[in-house]
């Protein structure tokens, strides 16, 4: 099939930056996002996209309105493509069996169900959310059994790598594309296909194909994999700590083994993002599922440690500020889950700031790019009441205010802005002892220490 048209369900982190990128880098194909959302279609026609990411902006603006195109009329969008990626949320349960663990696909399922309704002729269906395996199976069948007017139908997988705060960087020159489809005849045209849209920009070497269930396993695969390191080298981290070791350290020294590499050893007060722990929680129930309880628990501890870290960091705040933080000001620097994106999803901050509301802190928040709604409705879902929020949080535009008569500071989001902070006017402005609690090991330790803080660096002894 020569792809002309190109229909993606889901204006989201996923969907949105990579069809821009297609439509940008394949000028001769229609690209046309759908999403129910009216306010978040037209936040990406407009100059304020929903999704900060570096350079995205200027992606868009190359090709909206040529080629990219953003509406929330679903139907007539799926009508026209010959190629529809399914970009759809697919959160964990929160109800039922499998609840806390198996992803929810209510809508994937309706997408099925609306594609089947609308189309005509041959379609290619690429799932592009983050799915368990074997999902194409129940698409297959819905499509299968609910298209009135004919329509033939191939499923292929696509699932994204991409690192926010890096995505457009990652679609440039993605390490690896991976489609997953079957080996029939018929299937491999699909690929090929899909293969030939990619091919605009990435080279064909980079470009693995599978059968489905390999490529709709290897993105749990992946993610569960870089949690793992996160949580182990967090792990180490506290043991840093109790031994006088430097925790940066002994990640150099052992990222420098060839058998282990340097990335993801960075320690922290927890990974967060969308990704890691729904993929991990998911793999659990599909281990649990096939009978695998041992797998299960294995991949069910790294989700511990990461929950235990973020406890940890907690605790550590309320003992050091004499067991009490009961109207005490603490300055959170930083809301996101990583630097250079405005995704809260699972971020740290959100289970550190309610558990220091619950000890009935006064938090002065500032994040440069999450918004006052974003961190409220993020709370509020973790279980903190409004009344407490209004009585308890001060959202700042700054971190200089936000620092003003504070106790202490949290870094909780490794934006490069605090590694620049005025430190002397930091100290200046915060109660004595001015005590200092880097999450992220963002700020320079031995300036802390020269300018008088008392500080904590997670990692690193005293």
């Amino acid at each position: 099939m020569n792809v002309k048209s190109i229909c993606c369900l889901g204006a989201g982190y996923v969907g949105g930056p990579t069809m821009a990128m297609i439509a940008a880098k394949c000028p001769h194909i229609q690209v046309t996002v759908a999403d129910l959302n009216e306010q978040r279609i037209a936040a990406w026609n407009s100059d304020t996209l929903p999704v900060y990411e570096p350079g995205l902006d200027e992606v868009v603006a190359s090709a909206i309105g040529k080629n990219l195109h953003f509406t929330t009329d679903i139907r007539s969008a799926i009508a026209a493509a010959d190629l529809i990626f399914v970009s759809v949320g697919t959160p964990t349960k929160s109800y039922g069996i499998g609840a806390g663990r198996a992803a929810d696909l209510r809508y994937i399922e309706s997408a099925a169900r609306l594609i089947a309704e609308v189309s005509e002729g041959n379609k290619i269906i690429v799932e592009k959310s983050t799915i368990p395996v074997k999902t194409a199976t129940a698409i297959k069948s819905i499509l299968a059994a609910n298209s009135p007017n004919g329509a033939t139908f191939q499923v292929l997988s696509n699932p994204e790598f991409l690192a926010e705060g890096t995505a457009v960087e990652d679609m440039e020159a993605p390490d690896r594309i991976l489609i997953g489809g079957e080996s029939t005849p018929e299937g491999q045209a699909a690929v090929e296909a899909l293969v030939s849209v990619y091919a605009n920009w990435i080279p064909r070497e980079r470009i693995i194909t599978t059968n489905l269930w390999s490529s709709e396993l290897s993105k749990l695969v992946a993610n569960a994999f870089l949690a793992q390191r996160i949580s182990s080298i967090n792990s180490i981290s506290a043991l840093c700590e109790a031994t006088g070791a430097d925790v940066d350290e002994v990640a150099r020294a052992i990222g420098m083994d060839s058998r282990i590499g340097p990335k993801f050893l960075k320690a922290s007060v927890g990974f967060g993002g969308s990704c890691f722990q729904k993929d991990i929680l998911n793999l659990v129930y599909l281990c649990d599922s096939f009978n695998l309880p041992h797998v299960a628990e294995y991949w069910r501890q790294v989700v511990h440690l990461n929950d235990w870290q973020k406890s940890r960091f907690v605790e550590k705040i309320v003992r050091t500020l004499y067991n009490t933080v009961n109207s005490k000001r603490i300055a959170i620097f930083g809301f996101a889950f990583k630097k250079d994106t405005n995704d809260t999803r699972e971020s740290a901050a959100i289970q550190v700031c309610r558990d220091l509301l619950n000890e009935r802190a006064h938090l002065a928040i500032y994040d440069p790019r999450v918004s006052v709604e974003t961190i409220t409705q993020d709370l509020i879902y973790a279980g903190v009441s409004p009344e407490l929020i209004a009585s308890n949080i001060e959202f700042c535009s700054d971190p200089y205010s936000a620092a003003n008569g504070a106790h202490a500071l949290a870094t909780l989001t490794e934006w490069d802005e605090f590694r620049t902070l005025d430190l002397p006017r930091i100290y200046d402005l915060m109660l004595k002892p001015a005590f200092v609690f880097d999450g992220r090991a963002v700020l320079p330790a031995d300036a802390l220490v020269a300018h008088g803080f008392d500080a904590f660096i997670i990692g690193k002894g005293a």
